[in-house]
C-alpha cells in the first residue's frame, strides 16, 4: 500500500518545486520512491500471473523518473509532482499498449491502452479496428468495461476521417482517435487503503482484452 508520508511528500513537492528544496528533502524522496517501487512490485507480481507478456519485467523498468524534461517546455519546474508506472512488455521505454498507474494527490488514476502511437503503429491499429470492428466493439462495450471506464478517451481525436477511410464507415468515430486509452480516477482516501492494489489489479484485468487487441494489431 502507499504510505501517508509518500502522499505528503508529493503535496510538499508541488508547493516547493525547486532543486534547493528537493536536495534538502532527498531522504524523504528516497523513502517515497522506495514505497512506490514496493507498491509497483506488488502489482507487477500479481499481474504476471494474469498477463504472461509481463513475465520478464522488473519494477524498476516500470517506474518513470521524477525529473522533468524542461528543454522544450514553458514550465521550468524541475520535478514532476506525481509518480507514474507503466506495465507493458519491455517496460516504459517500449512503444506498445499496456497498463498505467498514476499517483498524484487529487489527480491519481488507473489507466491503460496505447497513448499517441506513432504513425506506423497508429495505421496498424486503425486497420485492425476496421477489419475486426465487431470484436473491438464487444471489448469496449462490455458491461464491466463500461462500468469501470465509461468509454475510450476522446481528447485526442481527428475532426475528419483519417486518410483511406470513408465517413460512412461504421467504425469511423473509433478510427478518428489518435490515442486508444481508458482511465478511472482514484480518490485520495483510497490511496493509503489496503484495497488499492486489489482495485488496480481489477481494473488492469478489465482492460486486458483492449491491451491484447492493440498489441496484436501492431505485432
Amino acid at each position: 500500500m502507499i504510505n501517508p508520508s509518500t502522499i505528503e511528500f508529493l503535496k510538499h513537492l508541488k508547493k516547493h518545486n525547486s532543486k534547493v528544496w528537493f536536495d534538502e528533502n532527498r531522504q524523504h524522496y528516497s523513502a517515497a520512491k522506495d514505497n512506490y517501487l514496493d507498491f509497483v512490485g506488488e502489482v507487477l507480481g500479481r499481474m504476471k500471473k494474469i498477463d504472461d507478456s509481463l513475465i520478464n519485467l522488473e519494477p524498476k523498468q516500470c517506474v518513470f523518473r521524477i525529473n522533468r524534461d524542461v528543454r522544450f517546455s514553458k514550465n521550468k519546474d524541475p520535478y514532476k509532482t506525481n509518480m507514474g508506472a507503466s506495465f507493458s512488455k519491455g517496460g516504459k521505454k517500449v512503444q506498445c499498449a499496456g497498463y498505467y498507474f498514476h499517483l498524484e494527490p487529487g489527480e491519481s488514476f488507473i489507466g491503460g491502452g496505447f497513448w499517441m502511437p506513432m504513425a506506423p503503429e497508429l495505421n496498424k491499429i486503425r486497420q485492425e479496428i476496421d477489419y475486426n470492428f465487431e470484436a473491438f466493439s464487444k471489448i469496449v462495450n462490455k458491461k464491466k468495461f463500461k462500468t469501470s471506464f465509461g468509454s475510450l478517451n476522446e481528447s485526442e481525436k481527428l475532426t475528419r476521417p483519417p486518410k483511406g477511410y470513408e465517413a460512412e464507415n461504421p467504425a469511423i468515430e473509433l478510427l478518428k482517435l489518435k490515442s486508444f486509452v481508458v482511465m478511472t480516477a482514484v480518490r485520495d482516501n483510497e490511496l493509503t487503503g489496503k484495497e488499492l492494489a486489489n482495485k488496480v489489479i481489477d481494473h488492469f484485468e478489465t482492460m486486458m482484452p483492449l491491451v491484447d487487441f492493440l498489441n496484436k494489431a501492431i505485432d
